[in-house]
């Protein structure tokens, strides 16, 4: 249940912070972000995949945990990846 490279390098190109970016909090979280979606999706169809739902479960909590250091470091970078991906309404 991974994203194709043509979605993952567009998701690069998109947030990342340099031209070599690939590892910054922002585009490790905008992965995960389509990951997530990409296993929501999942889930509307298969709905007793308990397996794959542990992974996301996991997945929800590394983005957590990306978007608490980000917070904790630099607030404004934190406040732009959350608008941008819409994770708060």
């Amino acid at each position: 249940m991974t994203l194709n490279k043509d979605n993952k390098s567009s998701i690069i190109e998109q947030y990342k912070t340099h031209t070599t970016d690939t590892g910054s909090p922002e585009v490790q979280i905008a992965l995960l972000s389509g990951r997530i979606g990409h296993l929501t999706e999942h889930f509307k169809v298969h709905v007793k995949d308990h397996h794959s739902r542990r992974g996301l479960m996991q997945l929800v909590n590394r983005r957590r945990r990306l978007l608490d250091y980000l917070k904790r470091k630099d607030l404004d970078r934190y406040r732009k990846i959350v608008s941008q991906l819409e994770l708060r309404k």
